[in-house]
């Protein structure tokens, strides 16, 4: 079986440094003055560099549709079953009772 190498501390902590999270780089969009990540489409009116890339009213339009769908309709209250009465049973002492009887 082959020794595996060692791994220091130090290295592993080298190798870790890039793992940390960068800090997000928010542009404001020249149409409407919303902040959005930078190469993204803006998200409060669908453009990138200046063209119209998501029709972002059709998007709006159908979550509403979906949302109004998605909501209960009114129903009929249910009526309860009606509990079982269960009877318990009787100790011993009683029923030989009853048998002598």
């Amino acid at each position: 079986m082959v020794v595996h190498m060692r791994h220091t501390s130090g290295h592993t902590r080298n190798r870790r440094s890039h793992h940390a999270l960068k800090v997000a780089r928010f542009e404001t969009c020249k149409d409407c003055n919303h902040k959005h990540l930078m190469h993204r489409v803006c998200g409060n009116c669908g453009k990138y560099r200046g063209r119209v890339v998501v029709d972002v009213l059709k998007k709006v339009v159908k979550a509403a549709r979906k949302a109004e769908a998605a909501k209960p309709v009114a129903e009929k209250p249910k009526a309860k079953p009606k509990a079982k009465v269960e009877k318990k049973a009787e100790p011993k002492e009683k029923k030989e009772k009853k048998e002598k009887k």
